[in-house]
């Protein structure tokens, strides 16, 4: 599959318009890179960055200015800097991802955020009768956990029903991804019931898998789906989007995980005709009622120096040879090509084809490792973080009645994945570390069930 066919999980190409902008003198050198990033804790193989991302000193200068500015002079700041600054960070994101209009950009903390404004608004439809008893919100059953609590928040305690669908892990192509979503929809639809919404991940988390987010969406219009929100927390710097191809009436990507931003900023779009005064911010201020934009653009006192430095940011990026686009094809082809070294390493498997993966990559663990629960999985991270100063996810795969499963080279079934994240600042040596502690783990015989204590 091309670079370009990764942006919305189809093989329409479009350019972004951000990266047309003039680019600053100077290209990044690996020297530069390493200053950047100065501030990470040296001897740790850093190789979780889909968890929490990271952020260059350049950009942590431009957050401090901003910072300085409120601390300085608060009102000037809050009645002269702050809508302006917000204003300049809505329009680069709003070129970014093709938005027909900056109004339909809101800023928020994060995806957790914005499913808690997607969802309230469908919990009160509930509430005032608009929707009648048991009709559902259809997800796959890996979407985030934060998402599953609002719905239990928001919509189950009014009436509504949910449907999750099994996503297929290890996964081999799209098709299979589309054929288990159809019937999903088939059983949001039983007994006469209506789907509400739909929620599905761009990008799923754990365990990760790029799905084919525009067919999903294509498929949710023909089923006669009312709504669509797309939990894209990871898209945004790791693959193109393009909201009006996608076509999601909500979608959401956040901008600390992989496009540099500082803790914690992301974009909640809403189609305009979606965008209507029943959608609010969570955290109720005096702007309440004058749109989302306005009402996530003051939440009360606080820091907003995140959520001001996209600008900033696009001129980290725009240094990068190839921008964005060259810093997504990097991760990409890095991340796949240090899984594959892994597999090969351990004698097993890659969770998803080469094409289905994005900066992250799901690798299987040898069975010898006796991963048998979420608890093991949790176990064996902080021992690798503990013993080997290694950061990396592990992921129990709890195998159905019925489910054959995937065996390594020792004919032993997987039942655990790592999940690996290739960032600028990421060497191969941090993937051996973690590749050294796995073969040595095996040598030694040491599973999850006599893991020493630290």
């Amino acid at each position: 599959m091309e670079a370009d066919d990764r942006r919305n999980g189809d093989s329409t190409s479009h350019n972004l318009r951000a990266s047309k902008k003039p680019r600053l003198a100077g290209i990044l050198t690996e020297s530069d890179i390493r200053s950047e990033f100065a501030h990470h804790q040296t001897g740790v193989a850093r190789i979780n960055n889909g968890s929490f991302g990271c952020c260059p000193g350049s950009v942590l200068e431009a957050q401090r200015e901003w910072q300085l500015r409120y601390l300085r002079q608060p009102d000037e700041f809050y009645f002269n800097g702050l809508r302006p600054g917000l204003l300049a960070s809505r329009t680069v994101i709003s070129d970014l991802i093709n938005a027909d209009d900056v109004e339909e950009v809101s800023l928020v903390d994060n995806a957790t955020t914005a499913a808690a404004i997607v969802l309230q608004k469908v919990g009160r439809c509930f509430s005032e009768g608009k929707y009648k008893k048991e009709d559902t919100v259809v997800m796959f059953h890996c979407a985030f956990q934060s998402v599953k609590k609002s719905i239990q928040a928001y919509v189950s305690r009014v009436g509504g029903s949910t449907v999750e669908v099994r996503l297929p892990f290890p996964v081999n192509s799209n098709e299979e991804i589309i054929s288990a979503f159809r019937e999903g929809l088939e059983k949001g639809r039983a007994n006469g019931r209506t789907v509400r919404l739909a929620i599905i991940d761009h990008i799923t988390s754990m365990p990760c898998v790029l799905l084919p987010v525009r067919d999903l969406v294509k498929i949710c219009r023909e089923e006669g789906v009312e709504q669509v929100f797309v939990d894209a927390a990871h898209a945004i710097g790791s693959v193109k989007v393009d909201v009006k191809e996608i076509g999601a009436d909500y979608y959401v990507s956040n901008l600390h995980k992989w496009f540099f931003c500082p803790p914690s900023i992301a974009f909640f779009y809403c189609k305009k005709r979606s965008s209507e005064s029943d959608v609010h911010h969570p955290v109720v201020s005096h702007e309440f009622g004058n749109g989302l934009p306005t009402e996530s653009a003051w939440i009360g006192t606080r820091d907003y120096s995140s959520q001001l430095v996209v600008p900033s940011v696009m001129e980290f990026v725009n240094r990068f040879e190839g921008g964005i686009e060259g810093i997504m094809n990097r991760n990409h082809d890095e991340a796949v090509r240090m899984g594959l070294m892994l597999a090969n390493a351990w004698g097993t498997n890659l969770g998803s084809p080469p094409e289905m993966c994005v900066g992250m990559v799901m690798i299987g663990l040898p069975s010898k490792l006796c991963v048998e629960s979420d608890e093991d999985a949790t176990k064996l991270r902080s021992y690798l973080r503990g013993h080997y100063s290694v950061e990396v996810p592990v992921y129990f795969l709890g195998l159905r009645d019925g489910e054959e499963g995937v065996k390594d080279k020792g004919s032993g079934l997987i039942t655990a994945y790592v999940r690996i994240s290739h960032q600028i600042y990421n060497k191969t040596e941090d993937y051996e570390r973690l590749r050294d502690a796995i073969i040595e783990l095996v040598k030694d015989q040491i599973t999850c069930q006599n893991l020493p204590s630290m």
